[in-house]
């Protein structure tokens, strides 16, 4: 991908640290330390002062990301301006550079026709099979249903894999089979070969998928295979008047194709669900979340009664509720496997391994799962996902985020670091989830959601805890930083033996 056009980062000239393309004037740091800041300067002045001033914001992030929740917990209010001006912030500065040079503001970029490369048209691909009708999740080798999939809805719950609310949402949707077959929606799934997006899943029910990935065949010869084998419909985007092979042809680049894919989604026909599952490596996450977050604003000026799905990772900063402050602490005071050790690592390390997750009957706690190797570009693209479902509810829009499990994806195990903690994870109470039981079960949350809806919260928060899979990391007895590194150690003697 061109890092020099498309939607790009804004020039910062004298600015300490270099852009995506090497050039210091499109510094990642500078525009993180400014939204950051913008987004707390209203509700609590002294942080956002603290993010303007942090020198090493690559190291430093972490401390002001988790400042951002905290500081929104005073009000409902609070929390919801804080997410109105982080976003405002984002789409001020944020820039959009067209295919003759011309820079613009990524807002504007959205309202345009589409650039020199022309409009999309609509390629559809029937599926090949009938769409199931009965719901099962696959895990560890078999297809869950019944009695076993109850089973391991109990397991995870008592185990403290997922919130009590997640288990009820997936039975709802077990006992109402029907709201498999979503025929009256048609659900985008932007970034459609994620590992963890419901584009497979969705296409297994039967439902009209209007997939956007990339142009590169090898993702549409997977979609186009799953399409055979599923009751589902693919509808894909190709540039107008292009010949040749549909896998050839098909997808687009929402970075450089932005104001063409917003043309395009806004003139198809039905009930929409806009569903953002992108992902991209670096500093270019932060540009392709941009992107789809300029499209959602510009769609839903067109077409209001769009709807708005989101995965949240599991490695961020949440308030979570009293009874999981409780279990965790519950946890803690067990004296089985990794705790009969605690005390002497805990004097070695001068306190830093092995801390509790929350100060004595928090209410509520707050979780920071942050990953300091992730990146503060990762964690400003997942943060504004998270803000735009805040303000998108509040304006009355139905949205779907949920809290995703830690997962086996492929971006996450060539990180050797990640992938030695993930092993040596079940030995501090948290399950990390192959992706085909991950993206089934956000799928079926997702059912959920559009037609149970969900309960009306008093606070953003509460909206965020409603129904999360976070795998363990909420109700674990250690602070996720502080049992990293020795899931990490434990993990590689694993994978070694």
């Amino acid at each position: 991908m061109d890092a020099a056009s498309g939607v790009v980062f804004p020039r910062s000239d004298g600015a300490s640290g270099a852009g995506p393309t090497g050039d210091p004037r499109r510094s990642t740091s500078s525009l993180g330390r400014a939204v950051v800041a913008d987004a707390l300067r209203t509700v609590d002045p002294i942080g956002a002062r603290a993010a303007s001033g942090e020198t090493n914001w690559r190291r430093g992030y972490v401390a002001h990301f988790r400042r951002l929740v905290e500081a929104g917990l005073d009000t409902p209010d609070a929390a919801r301006n804080l997410a109105a001006d982080g976003l405002e912030s984002l789409h001020r500065r944020m820039r959009f550079v067209r295919h003759e040079g011309e820079e613009v503001g990524i807002t504007e970029a959205c309202a345009t026709p589409a650039g020199a490369e022309g409009p999309l048209e609509t390629v559809s691909v029937p599926g090949g099979s009938s769409a199931e009708k009965e719901f099962s999740l696959p895990y560890k080798g078999e297809r869950l249903r019944g009695d076993a999939l109850d089973r391991r809805l109990d397991d995870w719950v008592a185990r403290g894999v997922i919130e009590p609310s997640c288990a009820e949402a997936v039975r709802t949707v077990v006992a109402n089979p029907d709201w498999l077959d979503l025929a009256d929606r048609r659900v985008v799934v932007l970034g459609a070969g994620a590992e963890m997006g419901p584009a497979l899943s969705l296409l297994r029910w039967g439902a009209d998928v209007i997939a956007v990935d990339l142009p590169r065949p090898g993702i549409w010869a997977r979609l186009f295979d799953a399409t055979s084998r599923f009751g589902g419909r693919l509808h894909v985007p190709v540039r107008s008047g292009s010949t040749g092979e549909l896998t050839d042809r098909a997808g687009a680049d929402l970075l450089h194709d932005l104001p063409a894919v917003t043309g395009w989604l806004a003139g198809l026909d039905g009930s929409l669900v806009l569903g953002d599952y992108v992902y991209a490596d670096g500093a270019t996450n932060v540009r392709v979340c941009m992107a789809v977050d300029a499209l959602t604003v510009e769609l839903l000026a067109r077409r209001p009664e769009t709807a708005l799905a989101f995965l949240a990772t599991p490695t961020d900063v949440f308030a979570v509720p009293a009874e999981a402050v409780e279990h965790s602490a519950a946890a803690y005071g067990r004296r089985t496997g990794v705790s009969r050790v605690r005390r002497p690592l805990r004097v070695l390390s001068a306190g830093r391994l092995l801390r509790r997750t929350y100060a004595p009957d928090a209410d509520p706690g707050i979780c920071d799962s942050l990953v300091p190797q992730q990146g503060p570009n990762y964690a400003l693209a997942k943060r504004l996902q998270r803000w735009r479902a805040t303000v998108a509810r509040a304006a009355g829009t139905t949205v779907s985020l949920k809290v995703a499990p830690p997962t086996r994806t492929r971006s996450v195990v060539k990180n050797r670091a990640l992938a030695a903690a993930y092993t040596g994870a079940h030995l501090f109470d948290v399950e990390v989830f192959e992706p085909a039981t991950s993206n089934t079960l956000m799928a079926a949350l997702l059912v959920h959601d559009l037609r149970a809806g969900q309960p009306v919260a008093e606070h953003p928060w509460q909206d965020e805890a409603f129904a999360a899979a976070h795998g363990g990391l909420w109700r674990a007895p250690y602070a996720p930083r502080s049992a990293l590194g020795l899931a990490a150690l434990m993990g590689l003697g694993g994978a070694r033996g």
